[in-house]
This record gives structure tokens, C-alpha cells and sequence, in this order.
């Protein structure tokens, strides 16, 4: 009888220790997402526009790119998530200049990586309710399904079909067409926007999506380069959170979300970082792929898709491994450089780390407001 109350101890403390292991509200001093979040947010505000490609780092930027886009709507997600109007504000003012002095750049909505751009007015939108950030907005979402009058066959192939003219079955396009267009969504309610998302999303899935679960960088770049995968993992995340529940792709959607989630978690590391190739034991660790499939199980277990005890522990420990890497001027590192496809193992394996990029910066505020909602 009197080992009896012990045991209750053992087993209180192997609960709680259980508990603590996918606890995604409480994390240690100098963790917290709202301290980290801050810190990046900072960062970013702190910081001009990114520059595109081989662009000389004395020269200015040239226009608004896709990481800077990411980097914002993770600021104001951030604001959102605390509901911090100040913060929320200062995001706002940063976009003030292009409609003015700095209209020159808008990115030039024929392309992917130009279009997502939308997503930022859109978002802008939602919050002030103010015409000008829905009519710039719309017009990046809706030009990335207007065939335009220079489109190739191919791109006319893709129009004809129902698909986006800007499809080409790069993984990285589940995020950089399903985001504008669901934001389009939300600032209109008008369900095209959402459909046609779900629909490209179901392409990708049905062409591209391995047997393991995870993806190929292209057809072309057999290798599953983890910020490729993250791009799709965070894609399909978010037009879950967004797509109505009567959307006839959910159900296929939710499917190849959940075989990615269940392979990742094969591939986390005991420190819970992922690879630069996620299946190659001889890549680097690499944090914005980390990033984004920590954001990716953090908005399944929030919204009841993954289980809580075995996704939110993964979640934990990429977060917690996440803030190991941020260095003393709130600069993620061992972030992959910008990479466009190539069939060579070599060329994934060699490509530059980054210290304090927006492709890392991003994500990291996403997971810090998605540990908030």
C-alpha cells in the first residue's frame, strides 16, 4: 500500500513530462514566440528591401521580391496573432511609399515569384478595409489567371485547362499562387479565387508527390531539396486553414498533407532540424526548410488535422532548435540561398548559407505567430 502514492508520482510525472514534450504554449525564457517574433519583426523593419538574384549589394533594390513579401505577412500575422495595432501599423507605413515614390517596384505580375506580391495589399486590406490595397491586390491575383497576349503554348495549354498560365510544376508554386489567391479569397469571399487554388494545389499533388510522401524540386531536379519541400508543406497548410470545408479537393488536399507531415516526421533529426536534401544523411542542417515544416505541424495540431501529441512535440522541437540558430543581430543562419532547379546532387549540396536572409527570416516569424493564434 505504501508504494501505491508513489506510483501516482511517477505517473503525474510521466504525464506531465509527456505534456511538456509537445507544449506549444509555454517554452523557456529567451524561446517564447512572442520574444522571438519581436526580435524578427525588428529585424525586418529595421532593414531595406531585399535584393533580387546577382543584384551588387552597393546597388538599390530594383523591386518588392517574393522573400521580402513573405517576411511581411509574417510581420503582420505576427501583429494579428498578439494584437499589437503599433506593430501592425509600422508594417502598414512600410507600404505607404509604393504608391508613391517607390510605385516603380511593383513587381511586374508575370511570374510566380512577382505575383505573390498580392498577397501583402490583400492582407492590408482585410485589416484597414481600405479599397486601394483590394484593387491593387486583385490585380496580381486575378493577372495570374488572365492569359496574357505574349503566353506561350505551353502557357496556353495550362489557361485551357483551368490552370494558372504561370504553372510549371515547381513545388516552390504551391505557396507562391495558392497564398494570393486565397488571400484574394478572404478579401472577397467570392470563391473562384479559393477553387482555382485547390484545384492547382490537387495538379501538383496528382503529378509531383512521391510515393514516400515527399517531393522532387521538379521533374526535372529529382532531389528533395527541403526549402522546395517547406514551400509546398506551408502551401498546404494554409489553403487548409483557409479552404471551406465543402471544397471538393479538401478531402485530396488533406490527404497529401498529412503523407508530407508523416514523412517529415521520419526525416526530423534528434535535434529536430531537417536537411538541406531532407533524405540525405550527408546534407547540412538547414533552417528555412526547418521553419516551414515547423509551421506546418504547428497549424495542423492548432487546427485538430495531426495529432497533438506526436506533431506538436516534433513542432516543439523544431521551434527549439530554430532559436539556437539566431545569432546576437537577430539573423537566422544556415539559411539555403535562392535555388532554381538543376539535376545534380552537387549543386543542393554546394549551395551558398545565408546568414540573416528573408527566405529564413520569413518563416520563422510565420511559426512565431502560428505558436499565437
Amino acid at each position: 500500500m505504501r508504494t501505491r502514492p508513489f506510483l501516482i508520482l511517477i505517473m503525474m510525472a510521466f504525464l506531465v513530462s509527456c505534456q511538456s514534450h509537445s507544449d506549444l504554449r509555454h517554452f523557456p525564457e529567451g524561446k517564447s514566440p512572442e520574444e522571438i517574433g519581436c526580435r524578427i519583426a525588428e529585424k525586418f523593419l529595421s532593414t531595406s528591401h531585399s535584393l533580387y538574384g546577382n543584384t551588387r549589394p552597393s546597388e538599390p533594390p530594383t523591386q518588392i521580391t517574393y522573400p521580402d513579401v513573405c517576411a511581411w505577412l509574417g510581420g503582420m500575422w505576427l501583429a494579428e496573432a498578439t494584437k499589437d495595432t503599433a506593430l501592425f501599423s509600422r508594417f502598414k507605413a512600410r507600404f505607404q511609399p509604393l504608391f508613391k515614390e517607390e510605385r516603380n517596384m511593383l513587381p511586374v505580375p508575370n511570374h510566380v515569384d512577382n505575383n505573390v506580391f498580392g498577397a501583402v495589399p490583400l492582407e492590408l486590406f482585410l485589416e484597414t478595409g481600405e479599397s486601394r490595397y483590394l484593387e491593387l491586390g486583385l490585380e496580381y491575383a486575378d493577372s495570374q489567371w488572365n492569359l496574357p497576349e505574349d503566353a506561350t503554348l505551353q502557357q496556353r495549354q495550362w489557361s485551357e485547362k483551368g490552370y494558372s498560365w504561370q504553372t510549371r510544376i515547381w513545388i516552390d508554386d504551391m505557396f507562391m499562387i495558392t497564398a494570393v489567391q486565397a488571400q484574394a479569397f478572404l478579401a472577397t469571399g467570392d470563391k473562384k479565387y479559393i477553387d482555382r487554388a485547390a484545384k492547382e494545389m490537387v495538379l501538383y499533388l496528382d503529378e509531383i508527390q512521391l510515393k514516400n510522401g515527399l517531393f522532387y524540386h521538379s521533374p526535372e531536379a529529382p532531389f528533395c531539396w527541403g526549402r522546395g519541400n517547406g514551400w509546398m508543406a506551408v502551401g498546404m497548410a494554409e489553403l487548409l486553414r483557409i479552404l471551406p470545408k465543402d471544397n471538393p479537393n479538401r478531402s485530396s488536399i488533406m490527404q497529401g498533407y498529412r503523407k508530407m507531415m508523416s514523412a517529415l516526421l521520419e526525416y526530423q533529426e534528434t535535434d529536430g532540424m531537417w536537411r538541406q536534401i531532407i533524405d540525405d544523411e550527408e546534407a547540412w542542417k538547414e533552417t528555412s526548410a526547418t521553419a516551414m515544416f515547423t509551421y506546418a505541424m504547428i497549424t495542423g495540431v492548432k487546427n485538430g488535422w495531426l495529432n497533438k501529441d506526436t506533431y506538436g512535440a516534433a513542432a516543439r522541437k523544431g521551434w527549439l532548435a530554430l532559436t539556437n540558430y539566431i545569432n546576437d543581430d537577430d539573423e537566422l543562419t544556415e539559411v539555403c540561398a535562392g535555388t532554381n532547379i538543376k539535376n545534380s546532387r552537387d549543386h543542393y549540396m554546394n549551395r551558398p548559407r545565408i546568414v540573416g536572409d528573408l527566405h529564413g527570416q520569413a518563416p520563422l516569424l510565420w511559426c512565431a505567430a502560428a505558436l499565437l493564434r
